[in-house]
């Protein structure tokens, strides 16, 4: 690509550096005029470094390190475009070695040399996407044939799903019936799924790693009861499970834990190559247990690229790159790779989720069998929140999100740890000091400082103390008779600062 216009040398060293720039960048606009490719790379990087390490953003489950000949197969691909299969036969190729490798992660039900049902998708939910629309479709043309309505298709699965499945029912009219969490309990409970399966359901969508806690929901079990209800119902309500999260992590780490195509009912998975697939972001995988799972009518046949070529994807036009990194990940590291690397952060997670309990201050929500995550709430939020810890964590370069459960458990706050491939024993033990270090902060900030005497409440300047001993938020008391100080201090007596629980600076009573 060349420019009409040409710069000088000294045109290119006046403006390599961003001191000589003294306008800012375009954000509405395209500009009138061209700037030499120095300026502008060096605009952008300027902005970039605003950004986190993408290291220590432990919010996130997506890959953030590769080797370098993995990058470098990403960066000799990133002008192929995937759709043009009859141009690149050599990556479709390698794409449909993918999809029968993962099928038999999954223990599909494939004889030898069987080619599996599948495709890659841009993540999981492009993935769930598709999914949703063969059993939506499938069980339209079920209802036809026997003459029954088919305008009110429901999906039941648990209300801690990621948003995408909310997409997928919003966009494409499907109701989803979602099993209430509870307290100590916030994952879909399969007792109660069932339950809410009717004739309309289109299948009950399965969780291989919450997002909230990383557990594993159990397959198994809903698998058996959902068995039992379509003999005695005569339907034939299917299982997807979303295994985003889990799909490179239970045959590794438990391979003996029934949650894929072993199950009946299971008809369809996806999992995420750009997770623990270990791949960077922009790559998931959907696989049918069998063709006959995948509606004929939903795949269609292109020729004006060269050549019949079947397609089932919502997106057309997508980079080649990070197929070619997940075939080059899965024969890099086999399987001996994957399990080592999954017992690595299975390994670290423990060592968080111990130097969080030994804080004495939190308590774990996650599971040890599931994602390798750590899951942590406050016990005492009496004088800060997770989100203060959260807060402090991120002075220390450490992203841990903080959050509420979903409805119903939604008083439930709580911090998460994702512990991904990258994650190091030098990084659990900095994060473990950052988390000691933010607690000692809070409580320096927050102290509990009052002393009882003869039944009143003697107070420091820094706060406010019940009956207890205790530090209200915001220095707020139960007993509206207080004096309170310029900093929302209040005193056990009654003053001229207020009178009759009027407080100022962020006391109140309550």
């Amino acid at each position: 690509m060349g420019l009409s216009k040409t710069f000088s040398e000294s045109d290119v060293s006046l403006h390599s550096t961003t001191s000589y720039i003294l306008t800012s960048p375009a954000k509405y606009k395209m500009p009138e005029n061209s700037m030499p490719e120095d300026m502008a790379f060096q605009m952008i990087d300027d902005e970039l470094r605003l950004d986190a390490d993408p290291r220590l953003n432990l919010a996130s489950f997506v890959t953030t390190s590769m080797e370098d000949k993995a990058k470098r197969l990403i960066m000799e691909s990133l002008d192929k475009n995937y759709v043009d299969m009859d141009e690149y036969p050599a990556t479709t190729d390698l794409q449909n070695r993918c999809v029968n490798m993962i099928a038999h992660l999954f223990n599909a039900p494939l004889k030898d040399g069987e080619a599996a049902t599948g495709t890659g998708t841009v993540g999981s939910s492009e993935a769930i996407m598709l999914a949703g629309l063969a059993f939506k479709r499938k069980w339209q043309n079920k209802m036809k044939a026997i003459g029954k309505p088919y305008d009110k298709p429901n999906i039941v699965t648990g209300a801690n799903v990621q948003v995408c499945w909310e997409k997928f029912a919003r966009y494409f009219e499907v109701e989803l019936k979602k099993v209430k969490v509870r307290e100590d309990y916030y994952v879909m409970d399969p007792v109660k799924a069932v339950e809410m399966v009717d004739e309309n359901t289109i299948c009950v969508a399965a969780i291989l790693g919450s997002t909230y806690n990383g557990e594993f929901e159990d397959v198994k079990l809903l698998n058996d009861l959902l068995m039992e209800k379509n003999k005695q119902t005569g339907w034939d309500t299917p299982i997807h499970v979303d295994a985003a999260s889990g799909g490179f992590i239970a045959p590794f780490l438990y391979p003996d834990l029934e949650w894929d195509f072993r199950l009946p009912l299971v008809k369809s998975i996806n999992a995420s190559g750009h997770k623990y697939g270990l791949v960077y972001a922009g790559i998931g995988w959907i696989v049918w247990r069998s063709k006959q799972d995948l509606p004929e009518d939903l795949i269609f046949h292109i020729n004006y690229l060269g050549a019949d070529q079947p397609t089932f994807t919502l997106n057309f036009s997508k980079g080649s790159s990070q197929v070619l990194a997940q075939y080059y990940q899965l024969i890099r590291l086999g399987f001996e790779g994957y399990h080592e690397i999954m017992e690595n952060c299975h390994y670290l997670a423990m060592v968080v989720k111990e130097g969080v309990e030994k804080t004495g201050q939190f308590k774990i929500l996650s599971k040890d069998i599931g994602v390798p995550v750590v899951a942590f709430s406050l016990k005492d939020r009496i004088r800060y929140d997770e989100f203060k810890v959260s807060e402090g964590l991120r002075r220390h370069q450490f992203i841990v999100p903080a959050y509420h459960m979903p409805a119903d458990a939604k008083h439930v706050a709580l911090l998460r740890v994702v512990i991904r491939g990258d994650f190091s024993r030098t990084r659990a033990e900095y994060l473990l000091s950052s988390i000691n270090a933010v607690l000692k902060e809070l409580d320096e900030l927050h102290p509990v400082a009052a002393i009882q005497e003869n039944g009143h409440h003697k107070l420091s300047l820094n706060g406010v103390a019940n009956g207890n001993g205790e530090l209200p938020p915001a220095a707020a008391v139960e007993n509206c008779h207080h004096k309170v100080s310029a900093n929302g201090a209040a005193y056990g007596n009654g003053g001229t600062d207020t009178e009759n629980g009027q407080m100022t600076d962020g006391a109140k009573c309550y």
